[in-house]
């Protein structure tokens, strides 16, 4: 199954509990727009494109559930319920960008509510759609970088979990594995939540892909010793100027990478791109619960000392001049970014006009 989808025999939403990897595999369902805020918060789901189209599908069922006899007292219930939706996650732009398409798709005129819930469900059904073309055009631009035998650095979890399906940068290096590249992935464990201990690892496996995974505080070693060819990461939002928010630990993974010539590549789609912002320093960050950090555990036992404080930032920025490119559904887009990347944008607008709505 997709990691999010919209079950049409139950009307309700449908995640992989991603909370319970590798251990277990779990379904969790929804049937109400705040229950799907929540599990955004939680991280029942995750990745900026998932959390995308799970809030597109949140508002299916903010449509569904709403007690409106107008068109006009809908639309009011869909702008409260993407206001709820939003605040689950701040960073990710695919969050804005698909509440902002429903809501442009539920602005129209429609003779009454049963034609709008329907128009909404279709909106939110092509978000989670194209998400899945998106990331196999990108995959396949950015597998023309990847050379046989290449040994690549991969932080936190960029494959179908964290999408609706496929990938962005683990699927880049899917698609290479697929054309017959022989790859093998060093998996960044990324603390404190492990998705890449948890679910990177756990998606190469099902993929047939060699691994190993290293603590992230290794990733520098062996960028130094010139064993990584290139490095592979996604992000959460992409300034206009290509600066890059990501899962906090890629900004001192293209440092180490940079002062090495090791390739840095972020995989993002362009609704991760916001133009609207100019640097990555107006970008927020979200700040988690500092029980993620305190309450790591060694043979079952809490080794952090009683009373404990922590800071539990969830992403941090890395400036364009780190990086040597990014891969887009538009193709691969290089300095300067201020340029290609508006461009790639405008593109993918001129191609799907639906895009904003």
């Amino acid at each position: 199954m997709r990691t999010v989808e919209w079950d049409y025999n139950n009307d309700q939403v449908r995640m992989i509990d991603q909370r319970y990897l590798p251990g277990e595999f779990k379904i969790i369902t929804y049937t109400d727009h705040r229950q799907v805020a929540d599990g955004i918060r939680d991280m029942v789901v995750r990745g900026a494109p998932a959390i995308g189209a799970a809030a597109a599908f949140g508002m299916v069922l903010a449509a569904q559930t709403s007690k409106a006899k107008s068109s006009l007292e809908m639309q009011m219930d869909l702008i409260a319920a993407a206001d709820v939706l939003q605040k689950a996650r701040p960073t990710a732009a695919n969050l804005n960008w698909a509440l902002r398409r429903i809501l442009k798709t539920a602005g129209g005129q429609f003779t009454n509510v049963e034609d709008l819930r329907k128009a909404v469900l279709s909106a939110a059904q092509q978000i989670a759609d194209e998400d899945v073309a998106i990331n196999q055009r990108m995959a396949s631009h950015g597998a023309e970088l990847i050379d046989d035998g290449d040994v690549i650095l991969h932080h936190c979890n960029t494959g179908a979990l964290a999408t609706v399906d496929w990938g962005t940068a683990l699927g880049v290096i899917r698609m290479a594995h697929e054309q017959g590249k022989q790859v093998h992935v060093l998996v960044d464990e990324t603390r404190p939540r492990l998705q890449g201990t948890r679910l990177t690892a756990w998606e190469l496996v099902r993929y047939g892909i060699s691994y190993e995974i290293i603590s992230d505080n290794a990733a520098g070693y062996f960028l130094h010793s010139g064993e990584v060819k290139k490095v592979f990461v996604g992000a959460d939002r992409v300034a206009a100027n290509g600066d890059v928010a990501n899962k906090v630990g890629t900004y001192m993974l293209a440092l180490a990478a940079h002062d090495n010539d090791v390739p840095f590549y972020p995989v993002v789609p362009t609704s991760t791109i916001d133009l609207s912002l100019a640097h990555g320093g107006l970008i927020p960050i979200e700040e988690r619960d500092p029980s993620e950090v305190l309450n790591l555990q060694v043979d079952g036992k809490v080794i952090v000392p009683e009373g404990a404080k922590a800071r539990n930032p969830a992403f941090d920025v890395t400036p364009n001049r780190l990086i040597t490119g990014i891969v887009t559904e538009k193709g691969l887009l290089y300095p300067p970014f201020e340029q290609t990347l508006a461009k790639a944008v405008r593109d993918i607008e001129d191609i799907l006009p639906s895009a904003d709505q």
